[in-house]
C-alpha cells in the first residue's frame, strides 16, 4: 500500500479500538492508540492488527490495512484464545 493511502486509512480508523481480553473476567478499560502510534506499530512483530468489520463494510471498503487479521467481532469466543498472551491485539473498524 502506499504511503498516502496507508495515511488516508489510519486516518479513517482513527483511534483503535486497543487490546483485547479473552475473558469478560478480565475485561477493563480498553486503551486506545492515536493513528501516529498505529502507524509506529504497523511492523512490530509482537502486535497483531485485527480488522472485525463484518460483510459489506468489510467488501465495500477499499481501505485495508496491509498485514491486518480479519476476524468476525461475532465470535470472539472462538479466535481470541488463538493469539498468545504476549502479543498486543490491536483491534479496528472503518
Amino acid at each position: 500500500m502506499e504511503t498516502k493511502g496507508r495515511d488516508v486509512l489510519i486516518a479513517i480508523v482513527g483511534l483503535v479500538l486497543g487490546l483485547l481480553f479473552a475473558s469478560e473476567s478480565m475485561a477493563q478499560e480498553v486503551p486506545r492508540v492515536t493513528k501516529e502510534e498505529l502507524r509506529e506499530m504497523l511492523d512490530r512483530q509482537d502486535v497483531v492488527i485485527i480488522d472485525d468489520r463484518t460483510g459489506r463494510d468489510w467488501n465495500a471498503s477499499e481501505f485495508k490495512i496491509k498485514g491486518a487479521v480479519r476476524e468476525d467481532p461475532g465470535k470472539v469466543d472462538e479466535w481470541a484464545g488463538q493469539y498468545p498472551k504476549d502479543r498486543t491485539l490491536v483491534i479496528y473498524c472503518a
